[in-house]
């Protein structure tokens, strides 16, 4: 067997092994994934009409502002699901599985590849949740063409792919699951203070520098202008800057913490 096919092969048990564990213990997944649910709602049902008529000229309109709600927590719950990924290899660490791995005829890069690959999957799946939930209580994306859609998909997907690397590094460096999740905190923080709620022209001057020039709002912003049918202007490919170079660091940040317990 090559050495392609033992990597593939070794991968997919790995893949199979973190897809069996997030059934089993599916409390922390669910957790994170009610965080970006019930702000959704509770912006919407709460907030909905006060938000919308301090963003625009026109009075209150909650259908507009669950429009320019919904893309922000779509990448709110990537952020969210990655920290689980965090906590698991954190886990996988310190409980020594790890090293009992490093002992067997198996490829060492499948270990990781297997704990990424699952995140992405739980990513997706629970954007697909959230989605749900936004459709169910008005969201629509009727002016998107089937291109934009399909680009919103991949944006998605590369964001948490991006963010599921740096995730993986933090689980490896963390002492414990609960330092893991701690570590991985900023990743549901940074959303709040980006584009997700309302515009960076509405916040203060002294803080927009802070909510723009972060990953979450070119990608928000981005993201929304696809579903939205709108302009996205120069943020696709500020997304894709930090999109890749996210996802280098983690890997490499990954790759040189896991040789380097391996000495």
């Amino acid at each position: 067997m090559s050495s392609l096919s033992l990597a593939v092969r070794d991968s997919s048990t790995m893949l199979r092994r973190n897809l069996l564990h997030a059934r089993r213990y599916p409390s922390l997944t669910l957790n994170l994934l009610l965080t970006p649910i019930m702000l959704l709602l509770l912006f919407v049902y709460v907030f909905g009409d006060v938000m919308s008529a301090g963003m625009g000229a026109g009075g209150a309109d909650r259908a507009a502002y669950i429009a320019y709600l919904v893309p922000g927590l779509l990448l709110m719950t990537v952020g969210s699901t990655t920290i689980g990924t965090a906590v698991s290899v954190s886990n996988d660490m310190t409980e020594g599985i790890i090293a009992r791995f490093r002992t067997m005829a198996i490829h060492r890069g499948s270990v990781l590849i297997g704990h990424v690959v699952g995140s992405v999957l739980q990513a997706v799946l629970s954007v697909l949740l959230v989605g749900a939930v936004g459709v169910a209580i008005g969201f629509r994306s009727t002016d998107a063409t089937p291109l934009e859609w399909l680009a919103a998909f991949g944006l998605l997907t590369l964001f948490a792919l991006a963010l599921t690397w740096i995730a993986v590094g933090m689980g490896m460096v963390s002492p414990s699951a609960e330092a893991a999740s701690n570590n991985a905190m900023p990743l549901i923080f940074l959303p709040l203070i980006s584009s997700a709620f309302v515009p960076v022209d509405a916040m203060p001057g002294w803080f927009q520098p802070i909510a723009q020039y972060q990953p979450f709002t070119p990608a928000i912003e981005t993201l929304r202008g696809l579903l939205l049918g709108t302009e996205i202007g120069d943020n696709w490919w500020i997304t894709l800057l930090w999109c890749v170079g996210l996802a280098v660091l983690g890997y490499r940040w990954s790759k040189s913490v896991f040789n380097r317990d391996a000495a």
